[in-house]
């Protein structure tokens, strides 16, 4: 392998929760033909999860006993394909695609600029901002397996939702993606993307450690609207807290555990739905084991 392989590597420094146990085992890939072969040396029952900027993920204090494919840094080529689609590995961060087409002329992907994470994550949860979602742009996309191999699939394959995506096969992994745009003008797109940067920091704490949106907005409504009027803004476990900026984010103020996070997101569907009655789904994603009660962190 041309990669590298870490053991027991701390997933504290690979989230942007910046909180969590170690991976038994680490790969960050050399390329895209190093990954291939990487896959196809593992066992078959080789547990795995692929972490790109690590955003919408909690893994917890226990850590995960498997391998964690680490797509950042790697996994990062953009090809143009003809005048109106371009190519992106799932490697590449959202921010870079929306910048490229924008270069390019094409518009309609600015919203993806407000998405923190790549475009192999945007691809697993249909991540969307500013009214857009993923899978809108999107006409193919590259599917790799367990063994290596590598797939070509549709949209129509999958079943696809607001912030939700079932893939035709478990143990597929979004390996790139193919985006139609329109043709239009460069330049009003970059200042498209500008102004909804800066909308972005106007109105959610960025640069704190968080997952992005928390919790997905049901239909009709906002879960910060339902956080806040349950009385949990800026309300804190530990050094979990929920965000006085904007409820629907939890905040790791320093030194928070997952375990904490975790307990402060169970309490808050808990409040939300003692008074509201609206039971709200997490759009993070949680791995690995609880740690042991002699080893718990309180």
């Amino acid at each position: 392998m041309r990669g590298e392989l870490r053991t027991m590597e701390s997933m504290a420094k690979h989230t942007s929760w910046k909180a969590g146990g170690a991976a038994r085992r680490f790969y960050r890939p050399a390329d895209r033909q190093d990954l291939i072969e990487f896959l196809s040396s593992l066992d078959v029952d080789e547990k795995l999860e692929w972490v790109g900027l690590g955003s919408n993920l909690l893994v917890r204090d226990g850590g995960f006993d498997g391998t964690v494919i680490h797509s950042k840094g790697c996994l990062k080529d953009i090809d143009d394909v003809d005048a109106t689609k371009f190519r992106a590995e799932a490697g590449v961060s959202c921010a870079v695609a929306a910048r490229h087409a924008a270069r390019q002329g094409l518009v309609g992907l600015e919203y993806f600029a407000g998405i923190p994470g790549t475009v192999g994550g945007a691809l697993a949860m249909n991540a969307g901002a500013f009214n857009g979602e993923t899978w809108n742009n999107v006409i193919s996309v590259e599917m790799i397996n367990h063994q290596g191999d590598v797939v070509e699939r549709e949209p129509a394959e999958f079943d696809i939702h607001y912030r939700y995506v079932k893939r035709p096969l478990q143990h597929e992994w979004f390996l790139s993606a193919t985006f139609q745009l329109e043709k239009g003008d460069a330049g009003k797109a970059q200042a498209q993307i500008r102004q909804l940067l800066d909308k972005r920091a106007a109105s959610q704490p960025i640069g704190e450690a968080s997952c992005g949106s928390t919790f997905k907005n049901p239909q009709g409504d906002h879960a910060a609207r339902l956080i806040e009027a349950a009385g949990l803004k800026g309300y804190c476990m530990g050094n979990a807290c929920i965000s006085t900026k904007h409820a629907n984010f939890l905040i790791n103020q320093g030194g928070a555990t997952a375990t904490q996070i975790e307990a402060l997101a169970d309490y808050v569907e808990e409040r939300v739905y003692a008074y509201s009655g609206i039971r709200l789904e997490r759009e993070f994603h949680v791995i690995g084991d609880r740690l042991k009660e002699s080893g718990h962190v309180s």
